[in-house]
């Protein structure tokens, strides 16, 4: 428990920073590019080197796909059936099936079950969270966006590629495995593993920073069920998907970890972006995180009384 209290203050301390108005308004962009760019990077390259090889790291790579289409058709369907709009289905669409697996997942991993089993997380991360933000979002939006003058906007196959293999992570996953059983030069490991550790607490503080929580107006069905799905329904059938590989593996524990996370901040930005039910969006985000820092502990304990 001290370390989720120390991660809800880094949380608080950035909600802090920005109610101070000391902090320019892009302060959350700036740290989470730094993530991006060095400390994920750093703990890529400090951890994959010690990852054992084996089958069961299929577990977390093909995991969250099966979840995005489990929820995704739980999600239009309700929203048919409840007469949602198409923007407010075209929202839960990108907010329920993608979790915030690595600005929110890997502290929590890390609080959880320590700094070694963020490995697992990131396979979780880039080969499910990512690559469907990177695909599946931008269908989503091209399926679901309002069209203003002009065409509507089509995912381009070129520029999805090219997002996927110029992602600095992806990148430093790529390149680690490749260099796996290489020793790395003293001053190059020195180097990141000074960068992984600033990973959580900069993470945090960004996550606070932009953290947002209107209530958004007769949208509250939508957004508890949103919320039920990300939190509860997901986790649980993750739960049900991996019972025949036993719990007492850390790799299975932290991938039902990983599938309860709430829904990604990058995902409800795009659906912003987007102009897909805004305020439920956001939403999403802001209160999926607080709810979180209940459910999390729940299934965490779920997991350790399975094993």
């Amino acid at each position: 428990m001290t370390n989720l209290a120390v991660l809800a203050v880094y949380l608080l301390l950035g909600q802090l920073f920005k109610r101070l108005g000391k902090f320019p308004d892009n302060t959350s962009r700036v740290l989470n590019l730094y993530v991006i760019y060095a400390a994920l990077p750093g703990v890529i390259f400090s951890k994959v080197p010690a990852l054992e090889f084996s089958r069961e790291l299929l577990i977390p790579a093909l995991l969250p796909w099966l979840l995005l289409i489990i929820s995704a058709t739980f999600v239009y369907l309700i929203g048919r059936a409840l007469d949602w709009s198409r923007s407010v289905i075209g929202a839960l669409l990108i907010c329920v099936p993608l979790g915030n697996t690595s600005f929110f997942g890997f502290p929590m991993i890390e609080a959880f079950f320590g700094s070694d089993a963020i490995v697992y997380g990131l396979f979780y991360d880039q080969f499910g969270s990512f690559f469907g933000l990177a695909i599946y979002a931008t269908i989503i939006i091209a399926l679901f966006k309002e069209p203003e003058a002009g065409e509507p906007v089509k995912p381009s196959v070129v520029s999805v590629i090219k997002k996927i293999v110029t992602f600095p992570p992806f990148l430093a996953l790529v390149l680690a495995l490749l260099l796996k059983g290489t020793a790395y030069p003293g001053v190059f490991q020195v180097l990141v593993e000074s960068l992984a550790v600033t990973l959580v607490p900069v993470i945090m503080i960004a996550v606070g920073f932009q953290l947002k929580f209107r209530l958004p107006k007769g949208s509250k069905t939508p957004l508890a069920i949103g919320l039920l799905a990300k939190l509860i329904m997901m986790p649980l059938v993750a739960i049900a998907l991996l019972s025949g590989f036993g719990f007492d593996s850390e790799l299975v524990q932290v991938t039902v970890f990983e599938s309860a996370m709430p829904p990604m901040i990058t995902a409800g930005a795009v659906a912003i972006m987007a102009g897909l039910a805004p305020s439920l969006s956001a939403a999403m985000v802001g209160y999926g995180i607080l709810l979180a820092f209940v459910t999390l502990p729940v299934f965490y304990q779920l997991l350790q009384w399975l094993a």
